[in-house]
């Protein structure tokens, strides 16, 4: 597989089981654009996880540190980010005790920055003044997509007025995007209000908060699937799609490397270890989008 692609060889990829993902990859091949969907996560898995030694931002991080936020608002932030984070990512903890938890912080955190009264119109500028970065290779990424007309599904737990606006800034945000995220509902004014339901946290990405939406049932010719995540509750992402005929589970190991990398590669068909570049995904892309 390695000849067909070379970007499995980095050091950074780590595959389990070499033999199923071949398997996978020649079915996506074989099977054809026509039946293959993308569906990803966006905060650290299409967004760089770190930069120079540096933590990227995720899109809550971009608002919590921007300047529209007072003194006040970004230390009680922090001390939310400081208190359930580790909580999110303790592999010692089940999902059961995590979600009740999870939806805690989304909601206090959504609180807050309703306080702040943020501006839609400030949106643009928060995003252009921020860390925020797309992995190398984003650009390769959504166009290969853009131009088979493959449809990209981000699932994000994030803010998604803030993550369209990056892609937006970038570039690339193509008809076959679309976007299931947190999204912000302003007044007549312009101003934060409050946040559109259903809440979306990283332990309920999967069918409970797609209802009404339809997306996958118009897709239900793609049975074919390659998903990208960077955290457990990613797996569940493409829960919605009606009849899956193959899916290649793709996920960024960003942090706590050692500690984390066996459950990873027992949910994963390939790892991919403190890697900030989307090459693998690229290189696949080009072997099964390729005549």
């Amino acid at each position: 597989l390695c000849l067909q692609v070379p970007e499995l060889e980095k050091a950074t990829v780590r595959i389990r089981q070499p033999e199923r993902v071949r398997e996978i990859i020649q079915a996506l091949r074989e099977q054809g654009v026509a039946k293959l969907q993308v569906i990803s996560d966006f905060d650290m898995t299409l967004s760089r996880f770190g930069c120079n030694g540096r933590r990227c931002p995720t899109s809550h991080n971009i608002l919590d540190t921007s300047r529209v936020i007072s003194e006040d608002g970004k230390k009680k932030l922090k001390d939310l980010l400081h208190y359930y984070y580790p909580i999110e990512i303790d592999p010692n903890r089940t999902l059961e005790e995590k979600r009740p938890l999870m939806v805690e912080w989304w909601t206090k955190a959504h609180e807050l920055l309703v306080q702040q009264k943020i501006h839609k119109s400030d949106i643009a500028q928060i995003v252009r003044e921020s860390e925020a970065m797309l992995r190398d290779g984003f650009k390769e990424f959504f166009d290969q997509l853009h131009k088979n007309n493959v449809p990209l599904f981000i699932f994000s737990a994030g803010v998604g007025d803030i993550l369209e606006e990056i892609i937006r800034q970038a570039n690339v945000f193509y008809s076959n995007v679309n976007v299931v995220s947190n999204y912000m509902d302003f007044n007549d004014d312009g101003v934060l209000t409050h946040f559109k339901g259903p809440l979306i946290h990283t332990y309920n990405k999967n069918n409970t908060v797609l209802q009404g939406t339809g997306y996958f049932q118009q897709l239900s010719t793609r049975t074919n699937i390659i998903l990208l995540g960077d955290s457990m509750g990613d797996l569940t992402m493409a829960d919605g799609v009606p009849s899956v005929e193959n899916i290649l589970k793709i996920g960024f190991l960003n942090d706590k490397v050692e500690e984390r990398r066996g459950k990873y590669l027992d949910s994963y068909d390939i790892v991919l270890e403190s890697d900030e570049t989307l090459d693998v995904v690229n290189g696949i892309l080009r072997y099964i989008l390729t005549e």
